[in-house]
This record gives C-alpha cells, structure tokens and sequence, in this order.
C-alpha cells in the first residue's frame, strides 16, 4: 500500500469510528491506519498567561529528536506559551521517555500516535515543532493527515531519504556499554561515554535517559536500546516518495543549522515539492540548533507563527 492510500485508509479508519453504526473494518497492511496499533504519548503541558487561548485553541505540539524526550524543550517551550499565548504540549515518542514501548519505531507509527493525542485531546488548528526524528514524524503527519495540522516547523531535517551519522550507532554503543555495567551513579555513566563522545554536552543529553528502576540503586536506560538499534537504518528514510501524491498546502518552517549536513542545498527543490509554502531560516549552528542557538531558534518561530500584519 502506498502512502496516499495509506492516508485514505487512515482517515477512513476515522470516519468508521466516528459512524453511530459501525461498519465492517476492511484489513489493510498499512500501519497506519489501525488506531490499535497506537500508543499514548506521556507529555508536558506549558500554559500560557491567564489571557492566552482556550487549550485546544491552535496548540503547539513539540517533538524531540532520537534518544531526546518531552524535556529537552522544556525551556524554549515556556517562551513560546508565554510570548504567543498558545498552549504548548511537549512529547514523549514512542520508546522515548515516559511514554510505552513498541516494537514498530517508524514515522507512520509514531505520526499515527500523534494523530491519536491530537484526536484524544479534541486539538484544533494545530502547529507542529519538531526536531531531526521529531521533524520527520512531523512532516508525516502533516501529510498524512493535513486536515489535523494548520502549520509545521521542521528543525534540522528534510522528507529526504538520508542516512543517519555514524554518531548514533557509536551511541548506541556506549548506552549499553553502561547498562551491562550496572553503574550507580552519573559520574560513573560518563565516564564511559567519553569513549564514545568527548562533547559533554551531548553526554549530558544521552544521560538524561538514564534512571532508577523499582527505586533500586543501579541506573539504566529507559530507551528500549535494542529496539531503536534495530531501527536506526529506516530512521533516514522518509515514507513518501513522490510529491506528486502528496502535498502539504498550508505553511512550513524548516530551520537549519549551517554547519549540519541534514538539510543540504541540493533538497530545498524538493522541499518546495512536498511543501510548497515553505520558508526556511538557516541559523550558525550544528545539528542541535535549539541547544545551541535557543534565542535564534524563538525569534525565527516566533516570527513565523506571530500574525501577520
């Protein structure tokens, strides 16, 4: 099944659900379509000052990237409920996080859980914010289900197939490196990522996973490793293909950092293909552009999600 028909089928899906009489289900191998396939994201809800919208009032929906959580953002978010009086909830995808486990981690599935906390919180005129993985789970949605979503902004990422960095997997590495090692504390932790990153930085990021199971004193990751190591190859891919079936028609951001190879020259063509109204803010920043450049990454936000005179 290809991915326009997997749309159809997904807002089918809905229609049957939402029909006082239900009609027969029709299988379908598309995983995106089946609701019970979805799982409940654990997030964070930043609300804006007292004069600020109703929460389902064009919300914004943050999403992180690879081995990230609902935390990461947590600062950048507040300024953007405070300074745009919107509602923001920020995400835990699925196998990140607080959020449960599945094996199936791609970005059908984790744009269908998003279609499923939209739905389940009855958001209306959404924007979506997401960074690397979460800026492909992003522009999935967004063209899955275009009716749910009214903007997007893509952080350091294009509908591209791209292979992952090398980095990732050498992560990968080194977090289990710790879990068999039944560490007790975070010094100890990063001691053992300096053979794998000598950023601390992004050592700092990849321990944020790490906690306490049962109350115990040993630390572990809360990332199901082998899952995501199974899927970091189909993590470079993009679902669709030809942005002649599908097209997002209403606004998108995509912001870049200059110094990261995501979003090279050659795919802004193609971007305009699937996103025809897009703009796009190149900031001096490597592949983490929001911790790197926070107050750039808001002012080219702000900016773009502030109505226009």
């Amino acid at each position: 099944m290809n991915p326009l028909s997997c749309a159809a089928a997904a807002r089918l899906s809905l229609l049957r659900r939402a029909a006082p009489q239900r009609l027969p289900q029709r299988q379908t191998a598309c995983p995106y379509s089946s609701s019970s396939s979805r799982v409940p994201l654990a997030f964070e809800h930043h609300k804006p000052p007292k004069d600020g919208r109703h929460h389902q009032d064009a919300p914004i929906i943050f999403m992180h990237g690879l081995f990230g959580s609902k935390k990461n953002n947590r600062s950048v978010s507040k300024v953007l409920a405070r300074d745009l009086k919107r509602h923001v909830y920020t995400l835990d995808l699925r196998n990140h996080g607080d959020s449960p486990h599945a094996p199936k981690h791609d970005y059908l599935a984790m744009s269908g859980d998003v279609a499923g906390f939209i739905e389940q919180h009855g958001l209306k005129s959404t924007t979506l914010i997401g960074h690397s993985m979460g800026a492909k789970t992003a522009m999935t949605l967004a063209l899955t289900e275009p009716s749910l979503i009214a903007n997007l902004v893509s952080v350091d990422n294009a509908p591209v197939d791209a292979a992952l960095g090398t980095d990732f997997a050498k992560y990968v590495h080194g977090m289990r490196k710790i879990d068999e090692s039944d560490v007790t504390k975070q010094t100890e932790a990063d001691k053992i990522l300096q053979e794998y990153e000598s950023e601390i930085g992004i050592r700092q990021f990849l321990l944020g996973n790490l906690h306490r199971p049962d109350g115990g004193k040993v630390l572990k990751y809360k990332v199901p490793l082998d899952i995501l190591a199974k899927t970091l190859n189909g993590l470079g891919d993009f679902p669709f293909k030809d942005p002649g079936q599908v097209r997002f028609e209403k606004p998108a951001l995509f912001v870049r950092g200059t110094h990261s190879k995501y979003v090279p020259d050659e795919v802004i063509p193609l971007i305009g293909q699937f996103f025809p109204r897009f703009s796009m803010v190149d900031i001096d920043a490597g592949h983490w552009v929001i911790s790197e450049k926070p107050q750039l990454f808001l002012e080219a936000v702000i900016d773009f999600l502030s109505p226009k005179e």
